[in-house]
């Protein structure tokens, strides 16, 4: 499945800033969309995912209160809707889906097949 996020930029501290992660195709299998991030000189590391069935959402500790996942699964997009924005939240962020089901952590990077090429985020004053 192709992915595409769109939405990244320039914002300041404490400003609100909206990714969207739209899929060109939906099946069964890709039971998960996933936000990941990587800032420069560091491994990428997870941000958030959610559940296409059902409500399950899931969130890094240091996103949570600040960042949330949504689904729109008749437009088969995911949405990241980013607030309190801090300089430590600059990085590209990536979404990403899976091809088949598996019992790794909707965590982990590994758990994925697919990945979009990445949005940039900078939070600067």
């Amino acid at each position: 499945v192709h992915l595409v996020e769109s939405g990244g930029g320039l914002v300041h501290p404490g400003d609100s800033m909206s990714l969207t992660c739209t899929l060109s195709e939906y099946t069964f299998r890709q039971y998960v969309v996933g936000w990941f991030r990587q800032a420069a000189g560091k491994e990428r590391e997870f941000v958030a995912a959610i559940k296409w069935s059902g409500e399950n959402t899931y969130y890094a500790d240091v996103v949570k209160g600040r960042f949330a996942i949504s689904k729109d699964l008749s437009k088969k997009t995911v949405y990241l809707q980013m607030n309190s924005l801090k300089p430590e939240d600059t990085a590209v962020y990536y979404c990403a889906a899976p091809r088949y089901f598996s019992n790794t952590p909707v965590q982990d990077a590994s758990a994925y097949e697919d990945w979009g090429q990445g949005t940039q985020v900078t939070v600067s004053s």
